[in-house]
């Protein structure tokens, strides 16, 4: 065989994971554009601090309420054609904003909706692309760990070039022009989805979840389906504790956005450039530490990687914001949380992708993505409320306890011994193919 056959054959077998992780970076890519572009448009519209939240509370709360439902709903139609669908929504309803404002029909109350809509069908949406990272690494031949290590990387992409250019867009030319990117990503997704994954890709599935206790069939009821979800998860205490615990890390990581770095940055007199320097210290060191757990974390062990990820990536961010280091100082703190950040989400997706079934993959990870949202939309709230009651020092100090607790001290829990079980093994305790790439 030569080597231009070698090569094509080897570009068409990475066809499933790269269709679905390029999918995965342009409608993140849209999503980051769209939360600068929306909230500063409306800021700078109305000057009403208070109309800002609500926008953004209109896109969340729909967020995190439909994922929890929209589980057997993908397990019923498909990932594939779900994803497709609500990139293709979320396309028409961005686009209608800067459409709408163009023609001067754009009130307050149709933005909210529109963005309503936008939180609603973006949340089965993303599910969909994550529903499918398995099976594609599956069908690519490529390790788990290796897939969910480049959909992290993906993320943490997303996560910064997004920004970046939807402050950019912002700067230069207007909210609009960035909404109008973001309706372009979304329409990109689903060009991609419909494009480059099989056909066969993303389908339902129908087959027994575990030997001895029957067939899941997508074609139950959707209640059947969703009450599915709930008896599976309650049969697997480390997926329990594992969401439990990312409920509360991600409620504290909100308020540490949301509000304890911008106060930070505002009463130390760095200013608001500093807000960006210290969300970049963190995510691009965070892509380099997806990227090499993408390489090596198939070869390690999990339990203690991911436990020594989370005490430099957890409470150190919050515990230097409270000292009197210099800013090149708070950087390689942040840096190196950042660094072993990168190494977190590739071992939960395995994790979670290994213990639950293809064809309830749907419904379990959307109430698990439930559970781990659920803190986000309340995290500036708490943070407003803790630093007006006690200050910015102990609210810090405080988050970054209850950080450490929550992150190290459960990890003696006997649930996580279970982490390294289904070590070497695919989805459902099939075996993993091997990776050419070693």
């Amino acid at each position: 065989m030569t080597y231009a056959k070698i090569d094509t054959v080897g570009r068409a077998r990475l066809r499933p994971l790269a269709g679905v992780l390029a999918a995965l970076l342009v409608a993140h890519s849209g999503t980051r554009i769209s939360a600068i572009a929306i909230p500063w448009f409306v800021l700078v519209t109305t000057g009403s601090a208070t109309q800002t939240g609500l926008v953004a509370f209109c896109e969340m709360g729909p967020y995190v309420a439909v994922k929890a439902f929209a589980g057997p709903l993908v397990d019923r139609i498909g990932p594939r054609r779900i994803s497709w669908i609500a990139d293709v929504v979320s396309a028409a309803a961005a686009l209608l904003i800067p459409l709408l404002h163009a023609e001067d029909m754009l009130s307050f109350k149709v933005l909210l909706g529109l963005v309503a809509v936008i939180g609603t069908v973006r949340s089965p949406g993303d599910l969909a692309k994550d529903v499918m990272i398995p099976e594609a690494a599956e069908l690519s031949r490529v390790p788990l760990e290796r897939a969910t290590g480049l959909q992290g990387v993906f993320e943490r992409l997303a996560g910064t070039v997004g920004p970046a250019a939807g402050g950019t867009l912002v700067g230069l030319v207007g909210p609009m022009v960035g909404l109008g990117v973001n309706a372009v990503c979304f329409a990109l997704g689903s060009l991609i989805i419909a494009a480059a994954l099989p056909r066969g890709m993303g389908r339902p599935q129908k087959h027994p979840a575990e030997k001895g206790e029957g067939t899941h069939d997508v074609q139950d009821g959707y209640w059947h389906s969703f009450r599915q979800g709930f008896a599976f998860l309650r049969r697997q205490p480390v997926l329990l504790t594992l969401y439990a615990m990312l409920g509360i890390t991600n409620l504290l990581d909100a308020a540490y956005v949301a509000v304890l770095i911008p106060v930070w940055a505002k009463g130390s007199g760095y200013g608001p450039a500093t807000i960006g320097l210290v969300l970049a210290s963190f995510s691009i060191t965070a892509t380099v530490g997806s990227l090499i757990a993408a390489t090596v974390a198939h070869r390690l062990r999990r339990r203690p990687v991911f436990f020594l990820g989370w005490l430099v990536a957890g409470a150190p961010r919050f515990l230097i914001l409270t000292t009197d280091a210099p800013l090149w100082c708070m950087a390689v703190v942040i840096g190196i949380g950042g660094l072993g950040g990168g190494f977190i989400n590739p071992i939960i997706g395995a994790v979670t992708y290994e213990r639950i079934p293809p064809e309830m993959m749907g419904r379990v990870q959307g109430i698990g993505d439930a559970i781990t949202w659920a803190g986000i939309p309340l995290g500036g709230l708490l943070a407003g409320a803790a630093v007006a009651g006690m200050g910015l020092a102990p609210a810090l100090l405080t988050a970054g306890a209850v950080y450490f607790l929550t992150t190290n001290l459960t990890g003696l829990r006997p649930e996580w011994r279970e982490m390294d079980r289904h070590r070497g093994k695919g989805r459902a305790g099939r075996s993993q193919p091997a990776s050419s790439a070693s």
